[in-house]
């Protein structure tokens, strides 16, 4: 799906387990100012991290069905969970549509590290998937690897509002574990954590270089679609991507104007409970 000059702007879309997909929708924006985006975050069912991969293969293939009959030419899989554990079923079930995902950045941060010592903050699902092991043992090398479970945080982050102290206090027993492990890079392996980079990197200081794939596979997504028009212009001229939940719309509405862009606005999305779907073929 190139675009081309004069035809409409691509309609790429993205979902994710929770609003962690903001992170990459972000990046895409930057990349594709005139990119017609869709976004849904699964609010109902976060987070998928501790869920069965037969659970999560059928709710990545609910989702995307709803995407592609909405008009998608192209689906992110923007959740490191659904993308270890669904896309190679996605993009047998549709051949003829390109399917981009996301994973933790183990090469850039064995790249990035200068003792030695990495981390990788991701969920249980993500850190026990066969695709992080390929991972490991494609680019640790040598590497002292510290796999780091973050149990709650992808709550906390969902959760977030002004004067909490759960989110506070969760970085900084994360910052405590990453200094204790002496690491100097750390590949954030769930698209929820860079939307709390700033405050890990303030706790953690300017030795230890966080990694965040969002650039990365916005340029992946911009080599399959092609270039789009509009890219000199400011962010206050991109349209607004349509944003939806599968929960309570007015938090990813408030966590949009929080980490997107003020004008933001959500719907709701109401899908079958996909635990009476019937099992994927």
């Amino acid at each position: 799906m190139t675009a081309q000059p004069g035809l409409p702007a691509p309609h790429i879309a993205i979902f994710d387990s929770g609003i962690g997909g903001l992170s990459v929708l972000r990046a895409l924006q930057h990349h594709m100012p005139q990119a017609r985006l869709t976004c849904i975050a699964d609010a109902r069912f976060t987070p998928w991290g501790d869920r069965p991969a037969a659970w999560v293969v059928a709710r990545c293939l609910q989702l995307s069905d709803w995407l592609l009959a909405n008009g998608a030419g192209l689906v992110l899989v923007a959740c490191n969970t659904g993308t270890t554990q669904a896309i190679s079923a996605l993009r047998a079930r549709w051949p003829g549509t390109p399917f981009v995902g996301v994973e933790p950045g183990i090469k850039p941060a064995v790249a990035a590290s200068r003792n030695g010592r990495v981390a990788v903050m991701a969920t249980s699902g993500t850190l026990h998937s066969p695709r992080l092991a390929k991972l490991v043992a494609q680019h640790a090398g040598g590497t002292t690897l510290l796999r780091l479970p973050c149990p709650g945080l992808v709550e906390a982050i969902e959760n977030a509002s002004p004067g909490d102290s759960v989110l506070p206090a969760l970085l900084d027993h994360i910052a405590a574990e990453l200094r204790a492990a002496r690491v100097d890079a750390v590949a954030l392996g769930c698209t929820h954590y860079p939307l709390v980079a700033e405050a890990l990197q303030a706790r953690l200081g300017p030795a230890v270089r966080l990694v965040d794939t969002a650039d990365a596979v916005a340029r992946q997504v911009l080599r399959l679609v092609g270039p789009t028009p509009g890219c000199g212009a400011t962010a206050a001229a991109w349209p607004l991507p349509r944003l939806l939940s599968t929960g309570d719309a007015a938090r990813l509405q408030q966590a949009a104007r929080r980490w997107l862009r003020p004008d933001a606005l959500a719907e709701t999305l109401a899908l079958p409970d996909p635990d009476l779907m019937p099992n994927p073929s």
